[in-house]
């Protein structure tokens, strides 16, 4: 599967835990693309995380983080 022509069909986000009682904090690092038999994604990152976290992989149609959770408001051009 190429994504050149393709939109991507998810987001690929950083999640970093920020304590008890504080909301964790999502920074979005690339795109996903599903593969045409569902068992798979082919994935660009613009970032490679440097603080420990986890990829979270969603939806481009599910709701995106608040804004409070996103350092801001810019897309990564994909």
């Amino acid at each position: 599967m190429t994504t050149k022509n393709k939109k991507p069909t998810h987001s690929v986000y950083n999640v970093t835990e920020r304590g008890e009682g504080k909301d964790d904090y999502w920074q979005r690092i690339g795109a996903a693309w599903a593969h045409e038999d569902g068992n798979g994604f082919n994935l660009s990152l613009e970032y490679l995380p440097l603080k420990p976290g986890r990829l979270v992989v969603r939806t481009k149609s599910a709701e995106p983080p608040t804004a409070a959770q996103q350092q801001d408001g810019e897309e990564i051009p994909y």
